[in-house]
């Protein structure tokens, strides 16, 4: 995880082939380093940019149904995170994110609402901090300035896609985004992909950004109350059920009435 000298996070892939000395040997390498290694199964993003993609999509749409990328930073922020997603984006490059999102073209989903607004920024040279302009302006390679024509762009995407935008607070965004994490990150558990919950909130904390003060994302989820959560997400199914299609972990717990934390496949 970049920068590979200040993340502590690393996450340790186990293939069907992979031996259990090779495991023990990259853990004891993990250790070695003064890394956190955490075990994940394989799979597309595995842990955490599995998560990480599924954030980025629910705040585009947020974007294109009526919020303002700084918006969505500011409510982030407000959190607990150091930077919200838009600004993460300008420091590692749109064109990363881009390249994978192309990548996926072929096997996507039609029917899966797609917000091209990310698309159209890298199709205008806005790839971010190392091109002087992405979601924000860098004058001089300084520190970052609200630039409105990426708002107008975005009004423009949302106008050709012929949605009528609306107010957006950041309460909303805020819930929204823990959401769309909470139950993605429910899926990998349900599917084996992290071995817990506890997994999954060092892959947060220590790789991702999620404040620590607040226990990892999967601990929060607990706090807010996995019966809510799937109240919750059965609500946003009602407005798109293919992304918002609740994770059968969730369901199995607000069943069973226990914890994610206590949830074991």
């Amino acid at each position: 995880f970049a920068p590979a000298h200040v993340m502590k996070l690393l996450e340790i892939i186990k293939g069907d082939a992979t031996s259990d000395r090779a495991m023990a040997t990259a853990f004891a390498i993990g250790k070695a380093l003064r890394k956190i290694p955490v075990l994940a199964g394989v799979c597309d993003g595995f842990i955490g940019n599995r998560i990480l993609t599924r954030y980025r999509e629910a705040g585009d749409v947020l974007l294109m149904d009526g919020a303002v990328h700084w918006d969505v930073d500011e409510a982030m922020v407000e959190f607990g995170y150091a930077m919200g997603p838009y600004e993460v984006q300008d420091l590692s490059g749109l064109d990363i994110a881009y390249a994978n999102r192309r990548r996926h073209d072929a096997t996507r989903d039609p029917n899966r609402r797609y917000i091209p607004i990310a698309d159209r920024m890298v199709q205008e040279g806005r790839l971010g901090k190392k091109t002087g302009v992405g979601w924000y302006r860098y004058p001089d390679g300084g520190g970052r300035v609200d630039d409105p024509l990426v708002k107008d762009l975005i009004r423009e995407e949302s106008h050709f896609a012929k949605v009528t935008r609306r107010e957006i607070g950041k309460d909303e965004i805020t819930k929204t985004l823990l959401l769309a994490m909470i139950n993605e990150a429910a899926n990998i558990l349900y599917e084996g992909i992290a071995h817990s919950a506890a997994d999954i909130d060092l892959v947060t904390v220590f790789g991702y950004g999620f404040p620590r003060w607040r226990g990892g994302l999967m601990h929060y989820a607990d706090e807010v109350g996995v019966e809510n959560i799937v109240r919750d997400l059965t609500e946003l199914a009602k407005t798109d059920p293919i992304a918002w299609a609740v994770s059968p972990a969730l369901i199995y717990c607000a069943q069973a009435g226990i914890t994610l934390m206590q949830y074991r496949r």
